[in-house]
């Protein structure tokens, strides 16, 4: 399984002129080979693009996604995480949305599909993550 990043998915549903085309391309490479996940963190971020549950839930069936819930062990995992990101200087007061996704396909051994890896690379290291090159493509 694929965790899809909230960058990525709007990317695509906002026709983001920089993005869309490497965000649906990879969106449909991984989808040949891996089931694509979302999880809670990642469908309240989605939930800002849409005026109703429905067609929020309209545009995740519609684009193959699976909604998973959060285990306790990577709920655990994104708190241990988010420690760490305070005592490096961090100053964030509460959980971010990234040590969530992040811990969650740590605990689950999956991949995420991101533009965004600097906080995943750091705090969760031995998750594989499928980026874009820093720059937009052309």
């Amino acid at each position: 399984m694929v965790l899809v990043d909230t960058n990525v998915l709007l990317d695509v549903l906002e026709n983001d002129p920089a993005w869309v085309d490497w965000s649906l391309c990879q969106l449909r490479t991984q989808s040949q080979a891996h089931d694509l996940v979302i999880n809670p963190v990642i469908y309240a971020e989605l939930s800002l693009a849409f005026d109703s549950v429905e067609a929020l839930n309209s545009a995740i069936e519609g684009m193959g996604l699976i909604v998973q819930e959060l285990p306790r062990p990577a709920l655990f995992l994104a708190g241990r995480a988010f420690l760490k990101y305070r005592r490096e200087g961090g100053n964030k007061s509460n959980v971010l949305p990234d040590f969530f996704i992040g811990a969650h396909a740590a605990v689950q051994s999956w991949d995420i599909l991101t533009r965004d890896a600097r906080r995943y690379r750091n705090y969760f290291p031995t998750v594989r993550l499928i980026t874009p090159n820093l720059e937009p493509p052309q």
